[in-house]
């Protein structure tokens, strides 16, 4: 009986070992490294991103990444604060998921700034920068350093909306122009509404009016939809 229940163990803990070992070598492809920058932490769309498995590479994060971080989690200012906290949870919570590994990579304690330092390390190893910064991006596209933006996906996958349609919006702050308020939609996308400035803190009806693109992201123009007869 102890014979037969050794093999068991034997047997059961071989198994486990081949598929930990399988995991292991499922979860570092080889097929290129993806260095993570802090404005793709801080947006947090990473993480849904991940989940679905279409990323193809291993996502390393730098410390100095986490430093800079850290030093905007200690900010007084408060809109800074909060959004590097979200940051260092999205940290956490992209470590945690199956479908990618996620690594913390150790690139010590130089005093370069944390753009510099993506740039030359990726730029030394012939890897992918993950970014939502438009001018770290310009600067790695000069540098000949392969550059992944969030933003361009977003473009590429975005529902259509139609100039015409109309939704309901909350209006939160005032734009730019003169008249102008501004709301966004689930997604975080500007919607810059006319004639809406004095409606900040309402849920008005708006109508799309037009859509302004770009690789730094999308805004949206409306006005206020006309009542319904």
């Amino acid at each position: 009986m102890e014979l037969f229940t050794l093999i068991v163990s034997l047997i059961v803990l071989s198994e486990t070992t081949f598929l930990v070992f399988k995991k292991h070598q499922n979860t570092h492809t080889g097929m290129r490294k993806i260095y993570v920058d802090t404005s793709v932490l801080i947006d947090g769309r990473i993480l849904n991103i991940a989940r679905t498995g279409f990323i193809d590479g291993d996502l390393l994060i730098l410390k100095s990444v986490l430093r800079e971080l850290q030093l905007l989690a200690d900010s007084k200012d408060y809109e800074k604060r909060t959004r590097a906290r979200t940051g260092l949870s999205n940290v956490s919570e992209l470590e945690r998921i199956i479908e990618v590994n996620t690594e913390i990579v150790d690139d010590g304690e130089g005093h370069k700034q944390v753009d510099e330092e993506l740039l030359k390390i990726a730029k030394e190893n012939k890897d992918t920068i993950l970014t939502l910064d438009y001018n770290l991006i310009k600067v790695a596209e000069a540098e000949k350093i392969a550059v992944l933006n969030i933003n361009d996906l977003a473009l590429a996958v975005r529902t259509e909306f139609l100039p015409g349609e109309k939704i309901e919006l909350r209006i939160t702050d005032k734009g730019s122009n003169r008249g102008q308020g501004v709301g966004h939609l689930s997604d975080g996308t500007m919607v810059v509404v006319d004639r809406a400035a004095n409606k900040i803190g309402k849920t008005i009806e708006v109508e799309f009016v037009r859509f302004h693109e770009t690789s730094a992201g999308k805004m949206v123009f409306a006005k206020i939809a006309s009542r319904r007869k």
